[in-house]
């Protein structure tokens, strides 16, 4: 990943991913996304279309497949927690080659997944920090007026997570790589999980929750920031606040608008795994666990 123009896979080109390989694309690197049948076909004869306030309105031109057939310098896993285990099919090892894996997922548990997959040299976790959704196959609509990602991987050469920044940056989201994979997941985790369970849990946007639902969402603040402060992440109840009274008030969280669509929820990616590590490490959620346990028993 030495040289200028990438050869980048994304897998599941949805909010997330049609973005940015709508970005790669514009910036002149090789895109190819891995999606199921009818949006891989939608994507060779339309392309991506984006609207987007930062960046504009375009369309980009990818190539599309449902399963990766050869090498790339880089893949985007952009597909969400809840179908990790089927996509992955879409991307065999031995196809990959050397080419590093680059999730964008929510939650801090599956770098292990893909770790034992791929192997730890090639597994760089990512986070971002953008809202984009997909609104059918192939269009996109960018609404956050920011697009940021934090691209990590202990085991993984700095030369390539470097390389990789700049093509990232360069295409359009801004990109640093940072040191310590825990502290870079669970600063997002921390920020994402009152965020996406209370947005859920109330049906609300962010504006009204915070609002609405102060004590609950100061408490639950709180208790994360313990949980991450105890797995070697960040701990800042106030600044995350203060990130949350900046936000757009009408913003939604990922989560949210999979409830109001009908579709699975990363309800144990988030609360799950926060629970989980709460338990290890003694920590007591107790907020948490009954909105978790709330969110559960409405059936997500």
């Amino acid at each position: 990943m030495a040289y200028d123009e990438l050869t980048v896979a994304v897998l599941g080109p949805g909010g997330i991913g049609g973005l940015l390989a709508a970005l790669l694309s514009r910036a002149g690197h090789r895109v190819i996304c891995l999606a199921g049948d009818k949006t891989a076909q939608t994507l060779r004869t339309d392309g991506i279309q984006v609207s987007s306030g930062q960046f504009g309105d375009f369309t980009a031109r990818v190539e599309a497949d449902t399963t990766l057939h050869e090498p790339v310098d880089a893949c985007l896993v952009t597909v969400k927690h809840t179908s990790l285990d089927a996509a992955l099919d879409r991307l065999p090892p031995e196809t990959l080659g050397d080419g590093l894996v680059v999730p964008l997922l929510n939650g801090v548990e599956h770098p292990a997944t893909l770790r034992a997959r791929y192997g730890p040299d090639r597994v760089a976790p990512a986070v971002i920090r953008v809202e984009s959704t997909r609104v059918a196959p192939g269009v996109i609509e960018h609404g956050s007026p920011f697009a940021e990602v934090d691209l990590t991987g202990d085991d993984v050469p700095k030369e390539r997570l470097d390389a990789l920044a700049r093509a990232l940056t360069a295409a359009g989201p801004t990109t640093r790589v940072l040191a310590d994979e825990s502290a870079v997941l669970w600063a997002k985790m921390s920020f994402l999980a009152p965020f996406a369970l209370l947005t859920t849990r109330h049906g609300l946007p962010l504006g009204d929750v915070r609002t609405h639902h102060r004590e609950e969402l100061t408490a639950m603040v709180e208790e994360t920031a313990a949980v991450s402060a105890a797995c070697g992440g960040p701990a800042d109840p106030a600044q995350a606040l203060a990130r949350y009274d900046a936000f757009p008030p009408q913003m939604k969280s990922s989560m949210q608008r999979d409830t109001e669509a009908d579709r699975p929820l990363e309800l144990d990616a988030i609360g799950g795994a926060l629970l989980r590590a709460a338990e290890r490490h003694g920590v007591d959620v107790p907020v948490t666990a009954r909105v978790v346990r709330e969110l559960r028993n409405a059936g997500h």
